[in-house]
């Protein structure tokens, strides 16, 4: 929690000047009870109306005062917790978008929402509190007992025994209820993941009939969480009725010796008045130290929460970030073979093995090859064979954990993300649009595209006929997630989103799921006429890899396609087949359905036998 107190360093200011004005209130009021003895003990005594009346003006002109450092102390407390959470959801929004994506599956999504928005909260209502009444209690607490002591030491005595076994039970309630407070938090992670699973699974839930027992889930995480919120409430209860046990106990011992003190003369009626109002300003502000103390508890938990998140360390790190430059050919890898021989190789794995976070074993095994620029790859294999987890090395969405991965003969670690991410284009599986125009969601990677590039990319992903009926075309407003759109129109939108951006790298992770088998077909073929312009491959076929070929493959696209559908890849210029994350078989649809057995049963179960 300490780490979080530096979002307030812009804000010293206020942080001072809040508890110095709450430290003026809490001194005008304890003037109060002496103004009160005074009146009591020499305009009633004396039954001096003037006196009494000017002695009620000063404590109007108290209040007055208290009430004008009350408003004061509350707007810098208020703008110091306010710019405080600002700043620290600044940094915890950037913080959390730094992060790869192995912390995001570590950590989880629904928790990272609950620090953002419910512990900020916490924290915030927190540190309001501190800077009210964190001084002012205690400072009318013991103010109070040494007036008390200005009046009659014999009566003050009673103060000094009250307000120890008033510590003792504020804070040994504290202790108990600290680590409480973590398990409730603890279980309203749980209720929001359920609740959010809930929500965005709600389709498929219905689908499979699975409402009832979804409910039942989520009645028994609540049910705990009520539980847990129920056993901190009633140790948390028990503040109040005890604290009140303890202050009118005092009362009647005041009283009682008040009055043994004035019948013998030693202290007047005024003064026992005024001892009696202490101790009861003592149980207000003990009452409103015990609240503070709980709200404190609930903010240090909230904040150690937080703290924990700040203190994850991405996985994936920036290097130096040197800009590659120009790479000649002797500087790239190459690949060789009758028809790539010194091609440029775009992508290089070199006996790549990945383990992710908390795994106990690889997801990727040894894998190991060259895509040139220009080539279209292929990667088809069963679900959970590692498909997703190859193309997620390119752009560094994770790390290898032995091996290398290579553009353009460098080493990806190498680049800076911003430089590296640059080069690639990524589809993924689900697609992901957001709220806003068409035309504001096709230029997230170009931000200066024009509407003649985005219509050219529509056009190549298949998206251009039903954008052009939607009301308003590229200014059409797309719902958050593309909600108001089908599932083959998102697909279509992201492909050209990625298109837009004109990428070194095209990666389709299985992007084109939702297409039906002739839209699917257009969308290779426009994508295979992107990666082999006209007059490059007609170069290459003539010359075999000359030089002028390799020039215009420079400029080239190159493309992976990861499809579970054998007819989405067949006719990439390689096909990469895995197989329980290692290569099972690499080559042509026709040397694989001669040569890997993996390909021939993916391909026969999903095309007639002998139907080519």
């Amino acid at each position: 929690m300490k780490k979080l107190l530096v979002f307030l360093k812009d804000y010293k200011k206020e942080s001072v000047l809040g508890p110095l004005f709450k430290l003026l209130e809490a001194s005008f009021e304890l003037i109060v009870p002496l103004v009160m003895a005074a009146i009591i003990d020499t305009g009633v005594a004396s039954e001096d109306r003037p006196y009494i009346m000017r002695m009620c003006l000063a404590l109007v002109l108290l209040a007055v005062i208290g009430l004008i450092c009350s408003i004061t102390a509350q707007y810098f407390a208020a703008k110091a917790a306010v710019g405080f959470a600002t700043g620290l959801r600044h940094a915890l929004f950037s913080h959390i978008g730094s992060l790869s994506f192995s912390e995001m599956d570590t950590v989880g999504t629904s928790t990272l929402i609950t620090r953002m928005t419910s512990d900020v909260n916490q924290v915030q209502n927190g540190v309001n509190l501190v800077l009210r009444l964190f001084l002012r209690s205690p400072f009318i607490v013991f103010g109070a007992m040494i007036m008390a002591f200005t009046i009659d030491v014999k009566a003050a005595l009673i103060f000094v025994v009250t307000i120890p076994l008033l510590s003792v039970v504020v804070f040994g309630i504290m202790f108990v209820s600290i680590p409480l407070y973590k398990k409730v938090q603890n279980a309203l992670d749980t209720v929001l993941g359920i609740t959010r699973e809930n929500l965005t699974g709600s389709r498929v839930i219905r689908a499979f009939n699975k409402e009832e027992d979804e409910i039942r889930h989520f009645r028994e995480s609540n049910e705990l969480l009520t539980r847990v919120q129920l056993y901190v409430g009633k140790i948390s209860a028990l503040m109040n009725p005890l604290t009140y046990v303890i202050i009118n106990g005092a009362i009647v011992a005041l009283v009682w010796t008040g009055a043994v003190r004035v019948d013998n003369g030693l202290i007047t009626q005024g003064e026992v008045v005024a001892l009696v109002n202490y101790m009861s300003q003592i149980l207000v502000e003990l009452v409103k130290l015990a609240n503070l103390i709980i709200n404190i508890n609930k903010s240090i938990a909230c904040g150690n929460r937080i703290e924990r998140i700040f203190e994850l360390e991405p996985s994936v790190r920036e290097m130096d970030g040197r800009s590659p430059g120009g790479i000649s050919g002797t500087e790239t890898g190459t690949v060789s073979g009758s028809r790539e021989t010194a091609r440029p190789a775009a992508v290089e794995f070199s006996h790549v093995g990945l383990i992710y976070a908390g795994a106990g074993e690889e997801s990727l095994t040894d894998i190991d090859f060259s895509a040139v620029c220009g080539e279209t790859v292929g990667i088809i294999g069963g679900t959970g064979s590692g498909k997703s987890s190859v193309v997620n090395l390119i752009p560094r969405f994770y790390d290898v954990t032995s091996g290398s991965v290579k553009i353009d003969g460098r080493d990806v670690k190498e680049y800076s993300l911003k430089e590296l991410r640059q080069k690639t284009g990524v589809v993924p599986q689900k697609a992901v649009l957001f709220k806003g125009t068409i035309r504001e969601n096709m230029r997230w990677g170009n931000p200066d595209a024009s509407d003649e590039e985005i219509w050219e990319a529509l056009d190549t992903a298949q998206a251009r006929e039903f954008v052009e009926t939607k009301q308003g075309g590229l200014d059409y407003q797309v719902e958050q997630g593309g909600k108001n759109l089908s599932g083959g129109q998102r697909q279509r939108l992201t492909i050209a989103r990625a298109l837009v951006k004109k990428p070194r790298i095209l990666i389709l992770d299985d992007s084109a799921s939702a297409l039906d088998f002739a839209t699917d077909a257009k969308l290779r073929t426009a994508i295979r006429a992107m990666a082999h312009p006209a007059g490059a491959e007609g170069r290459m076929a003539a010359d075999g890899a000359g030089a002028g070929a390799d020039a215009a493959g420079a400029q080239r696209m190159t493309v992976f396609i990861v499809s579970q559908r054998a007819s989405s890849i067949q006719h990439a210029d390689r096909i990469i087949v895995l197989d329980d994350g290692r290569i099972a078989g690499m080559g042509t649809h026709g040397e694989l359905l001669e040569s890997c057995e993996v390909y021939q049963e993916i391909y026969d179960s999903q095309f007639k036998k002998g139907e080519q």
